[in-house]
């Protein structure tokens, strides 16, 4: 089968200049709302065609770098990132990473347990009236034994999700989405089967309590538990489903 040269070299070079203005974005030569040249003006100071300028466009677009406009003032502008979309698209990637390997289980329940434990404690210092209600609405969700599996799971992710907030650090918040947001649920659909939801309530209800009387050590410690009760749980649920593929 002949190699299309032509499809590859087209590829590479809308690379290279997605390459080129995602680094002019990203130190500041090109601004926020910043109207980039025209497709035409881009394929000539590229020396490419439209294609593959429009190629790059796309690539940029998809990272949340680009935003279009129609109308007589539209075009291409540079945009302001959501940090939403930048967690979301980190908490795909790790995600999938876990999917094909690359992030083993094990890994997962340190890494939360380390970087929760720090929002745990920050938490046990700032967290608001407003956001203990939060936690305290999932905990009540959590105990109704008619809440379905994935009513439950969801809940659970919220749950950490108002303890991640409660920390009030925004790069956190944002690193823990990875943790929250896509290993939580991928651990849960494993446990899910094997767990039993009195003694994650119960956990949750010691964290909660930690956090009442802004106890950081008891949070850190009930937490600390309540990972080593999933990686118990995972490890389980794991060897039963080798038992069943054996």
């Amino acid at each position: 089968m002949p190699v299309e040269f032509e499809s590859v070299v087209t590829v590479s070079a809308a690379k290279q200049i997605a390459d080129t203005l995602r680094a002019a974005i990203m130190d500041g030569r090109l601004k926020v709302d910043e109207r980039l040249p025209t497709e035409e003006e881009l394929a000539q100071r590229f020396k490419v065609s439209r294609p593959t300028v429009r190629e790059a466009l796309k690539r940029l677009a998809a990272q949340h770098l680009i935003r279009s406009r129609r109308g007589p003032t539209g075009g291409n502008f540079v945009a302001s990132p959501a940090p939403e979309d930048a967690a979301l698209s980190l908490a795909n990637a790790t995600t999938l990473m876990v999917a094909v390997g690359d992030i083993q289980l094990d890994d997962m329940a340190t890494a939360r347990l380390e970087l929760e434990g720090v929002c745990c404690r920050l938490a046990a210092a700032t967290r608001t009236d407003a956001q203990l209600d939060a936690m305290r609405t999932e905990l009540a969700r959590q105990r109704d034994v008619a809440l379905t599996d994935e009513e439950f799971c969801a809940s659970d992710v919220r749950f950490h999700r108002a303890l991640v907030d409660a920390a009030g650090n925004s790069l956190l918040s944002f690193l823990m989405h990875a943790v929250v947001e896509a290993l939580q649920p991928v651990s849960n659909m494993i446990i899910f089967r094997v767990r039993e939801r009195q003694a994650i309530v119960g956990f949750h209800e010691r964290i909660l309590r930690a956090l009442e009387s802004r106890d950081a050590e008891a949070g850190v410690a009930a937490l600390a538990d309540l990972v080593d009760y999933t990686r118990d749980r995972t490890r389980a649920a794991l060897d039963r489903r080798a038992e069943r593929t054996g």
